[in-house]
């Protein structure tokens, strides 16, 4: 259709030029009656200029009536060779070898390549020798009479319409050659163009089809496009965004600024708000410079009521859980209380074995109490007494207590590299009671023998405490259960020390991250702690 269009074009502005070149060459020639004395038939020039007029008047009325490309590409070469054979009839009329008209040819030797193709062009330039070879012919033997105004020899005529024929060539030659390269150029870029407008349409079709909204800013993040989704989603027309701000639309935009991050913030309609997820990024083009923004957002209003949902459900989940754990633990020791009190009250044992019983009786009470006491320490939210203290010296007092402990036996060696001073702010008791716990853990690690590393190190914006020990280490099973409360895997105790000391860094703004190469490759428990120059609000990455 392109192709077609543009033919139809070339034949319109070749009918155009033509009344121009008429108009301008040869209306000045009659009305100013230049060189007109000398002129084969001067009476005859106005009724050439007329006919060529009415010629073009003809071509006009039969353009209106073609259809197809087959009929434009004749009707273009139809008017070539009449062209030529009117350029022969002027040249014969202003004095053969003597016009000044004969560069005639040329234009339509050039306008053959323009409009039509390389075979047009050697077509029109063979037909032109011939016609002024043999128009010279005849009237070197004066079988036409054709006033020269002149005297030429044989050698003149010769050399003329070699000149000419050469020139009529050459052009043929170097238009034919031109045009094949421009229309190959015209319909590589039709295709382009093709393929181009496929691909923008085809994106387009892509954007608004897709079930999140969509938008692209320029450079002033002014708003360029809004898909359909998007008009969806913000009960916005895009006649209503477009070229407006972002932050305008999108009030939570206002203080995003690079690099660009997942953002989520709310709109309001009829006055209730709904939440929104956004992930804004670089629009580039083709070269990779930026040349804009994109947006993808979505209605987050369903997400957040499932998320609601799922969370109350792994509340409750939850609940039942610690429940049953609870239930667990405390059913042991009860069955031995009552056992022992059953065998005291019936009074068939001896006195030492009354003893014993009594003991394994208080025993159990006391274990009763350690596990109601650790549980309330877990569920029971606990006043923090935040203040700046030495985190080294807080560790350090941990340390010589896990050294004189009972529980530590002599074939464990505890390694400190603590230097200079570490100011934190926080609960300094309650982060006592952190390294208390996971000091008791590595200790029971290696309580056949092995050692204990406990340093620390700095990172941007936290500080991170390791205890590293050389122990039997952690399944890849249970190492996503070990700050689960009441998952133990020792025969004593509660399994509620690495939930407490969890529970405590979290209030801190901190986590404690665990890492065991698998059993027999020894454990590292990493307590991740905000400096005080950092936000409490801490989020590190794993």
């Amino acid at each position: 259709m392109n192709t077609h269009n543009d033919l139809v074009n070339r034949v319109s502005a070749l009918i155009f030029i033509r009344v121009v070149v008429v108009t301008i060459l040869l209306d000045s020639l009659y009305i100013f009656r230049i060189g007109y004395d000398w002129l084969s038939h001067p009476s005859e020039l106005a009724y050439f200029i007329a006919f060529l007029y009415f010629l073009t008047i003809v071509y006009a009325l039969f353009l209106r009536k073609i259809k197809t490309s087959h009929q434009y590409t004749v009707f273009a070469y139809i008017q070539i060779l009449l062209d030529i054979a009117a350029e022969s009839v002027l040249i014969y009329m202003t004095g053969g070898i003597a016009s000044m008209f004969s560069f005639l040819f040329l234009l339509s030797i050039i306008s053959a390549g323009i409009v039509l193709n390389r075979r047009a062009c050697y077509i029109s330039a063979a037909l032109s020798s011939v016609l002024y070879g043999l128009l010279l012919d005849l009237q070197f033997y004066r079988v036409i009479d054709i006033d020269s105004g002149g005297f030429y020899t044989e050698k003149d005529y010769l050399y003329n319409v070699f000149a000419h024929i050469t020139a009529f060539c050459l052009v043929g030659y170097l238009s034919g050659y031109l045009s094949e390269k421009l229309h190959r150029a015209t319909r590589s870029l039709e295709e382009r163009d093709a393929v181009l407008s496929d691909l923008k349409a085809f994106s387009k079709y892509v954007i608004e089809s897709m079930p999140s909204g969509i938008f692209t800013t320029d450079m002033n993040r002014h708003i360029i496009s809004f898909n359909t989704a998007a008009q969806e989603i913000t009960k916005l027309d895009h006649a209503d965004v477009v070229n407006q701000p972002t932050d305008r639309i999108f009030p939570f935009l206002s203080d995003v600024q690079e690099p660009f991050e997942r953002v989520e913030g709310e709109l309001v309609h009829d006055g209730q708000p709904y939440p929104i997820g956004m992930r804004l990024s670089k629009l580039k083009d083709g070269s990779g410079n930026p040349i804009g923004l994109i947006g993808v957002f979505q209605d987050l209003t369903e997400l957040k009521a499932m998320e609601a949902e799922v969370k109350r459900k792994e509340k409750w989940a939850f609940i039942g859980e610690l429940s049953a754990s609870i239930a667990h633990e405390l059913r042991n020791p009860l069955a031995s209380l009552k056992g022992s009190v059953e065998m005291l009250r019936e009074k068939k044992v001896s006195e030492e074995h009354a003893d014993h019983l009594m003991k394994i009786a208080l025993s159990e009470m006391d274990r009763l109490n350690g596990i109601i006491t650790d549980f309330l320490l877990y569920a029971r939210p606990q006043e923090l007494n935040r203040e700046p203290f030495d985190l080294h010296r807080s560790l350090n007092d941990v340390v010589t207590l896990l050294q004189g402990s009972r529980a530590k036996g002599d074939n464990v060696t505890i390694s400190v590299n603590l230097q200079d001073s570490q100011i934190l702010n926080g609960d300094s008791r309650q982060i006592r009671q952190v390294f208390w716990n996971l000091g008791l853990n590595a200790v029971d690690a290696v309580s056949d023998g092995g050692t204990i590393d406990i340093f620390t190190q700095e990172t941007e914006n936290a500080v991170e405490i390791i205890f590293r020990d050389t122990g039997m280490g952690i399944g890849k099973d249970d190492i996503d259960n070990v700050f689960y409360p009441f998952f133990t895997t020792k025969e004593k105790g509660t399994g509620l020390g690495l939930s407490i000391a969890q529970k405590i860094a979290e209030e801190h703004g901190g986590k404690i991250v665990v890492e065991s190469g698998g059993i027999g490759m020894g454990t590292s428990f990493k307590i991740i702690l905000p400096r005080e120059d950092a936000p409490l609000a801490l989020n590190v990455r794993e």
